[in-house]
């Protein structure tokens, strides 16, 4: 609580009905007074877990949450266009195709959704094993899922037509499909990374070992041209791997920042990850971002780090702009933030939810910035400057 500067809030309007409230009715006018944000999305009824836009046009947001449910609604209103319905569990994966025709909504249970989003009705479900991460391929109606058992799933939309990767008997903790559509990166639990060849069907390339992370694979990147991928681990390191040869090009660790206080030795072995990751496309950057609160800008050329930008709270995502060289966080102290990579500093800070963000989205000419959070909504932001 020591970030909160009360003297601001103003006595008279922090009023004992909005402290008292778990709801979000009273929170914006009580403790959380500022809220940036241009539109409200509130008909989830509990914690949001993960947003998308529509490529083609930006003007729909997919959001999935706690309660078992999925909406498809309209960006500049909040209108909800359709309910994605029949998930019996946690929808922590949605997204739409390439081309904005379909939406995939997966729930942890392992059950997946296809949704024609002009007809606004289901064409296709398959279930499996519990639902680790889900991706749409960047130019066909192809949909890639990794699951706890360790298989990578792929299908044709809505033929179904299916191939399984088999990974190791661990959990595929998380995958991406390269710019040339015909490979796919996916990490796994046990620190192992594989590139599939995903007409074939066999994997390409195996980091394990010394090449491998130490500890579970979180997140995985791709830089524009499908040449270099970046990995991301529990163990606090981030890999960067020529995506041709296979090879580490190099190792990011973040040295360990000294604790804040003596802990229990449990506790400081979990206290940092990496949690987010991308490449920059207009120069060779690329942003780490760390959960204790880290971003770190990594220059490729010298493969050296170039900024640290500290956050009061860790870091739940990154998104780099598509035309510049500013990258966007989102954190667990429910903030969205925007630094420029070349000086390393701050340009603003978005602010609205009275909770984390759990994940976030940046629309193609970053105009607009959409949230999702522990406090059961989803918010707009519009942070379109004259000065960028």
């Amino acid at each position: 609580m020591e970030d909160v500067d009360f003297e601001e809030e103003g006595a008279e309007e922090a009023d004992a009905e909005a402290w008292e409230s778990e709801d979000d009715e009273g929170v914006e006018d009580g403790m959380e007074a500022q809220d940036d944000s241009e539109v409200t999305f509130s008909l989830h009824s509990a914690s949001v877990f993960c947003v998308s836009l529509d490529p083609k046009t930006n003007t729909l947001a997919v959001t999935g949450g706690e309660d078992d449910k999925a909406f498809v609604w309209r960006v500049s209103d909040g209108e909800l266009l359709f309910e994605c319905s029949g998930h019996k569990d946690s929808v922590t994966c949605a997204g739409f195709s390439h081309d904005s025709v379909f939406v995939a909504t997966g729930d942890m249970s392992g059950l997946i959704k296809v949704w024609r989003v002009d007809a606004k009705e289901e064409v296709w479900s398959f279930e499996v094993g519990d639902l680790e991460w889900m991706e749409w391929h960047p130019q066909a109606h192809v949909l890639l899922a990794g699951t706890a058992d360790g298989n990578t799933w792929m299908w044709k939309i809505p033929s179904g037509d299916c191939k399984t990767f088999q990974g190791p008997a661990c959990p595929a903790t998380c995958g991406r499909i390269l710019p040339d559509g015909k490979r796919a990166v996916v990490g796994y639990e046990d620190g192992t990374m594989r590139i599939w060849d995903l007409k074939q069907g066999t994997s390409l390339h195996v980091l394990k070992g010394q090449d491998g992370h130490q500890d579970p694979l979180t997140c995985v990147a791709s830089n524009q041209d499908g040449s270099l991928i970046m990995t991301g681990s529990v163990d606090c390191h981030a890999k960067l791997v020529n995506s041709a040869t296979g090879k580490v090009v190099c190792v990011f660790k973040m040295e360990s920042v000294t604790p804040k206080a003596p802990i229990s030795e449990g506790e400081e072995a979990e206290s940092n990850s990496v949690e987010s990751l991308g490449f920059c496309n207009v120069m060779p950057l690329a942003a780490v971002g760390y959960l204790d609160g880290t971003l770190a800008i990594y220059d490729l050329s010298t493969q050296s780090l170039r900024h640290k930008c500290q956050h009061e709270s860790g870091i739940v995502q990154l998104l780099w702009e598509e035309s510049s060289a500013v990258v966007y966080t989102c954190s667990l102290d429910g903030a969205v933030r925007l630094w420029d990579a070349r000086s390393g500093k701050m340009i603003s800070e978005y602010r609205g939810h009275s909770a984390e963000i759990l994940d976030f989205a940046v629309n193609k000419d970053a105009s607009i910035v959409v949230t999702t959070s522990g406090d059961h909504q989803a918010k707009v932001f519009c942070v379109q400057r004259p000065d960028r």
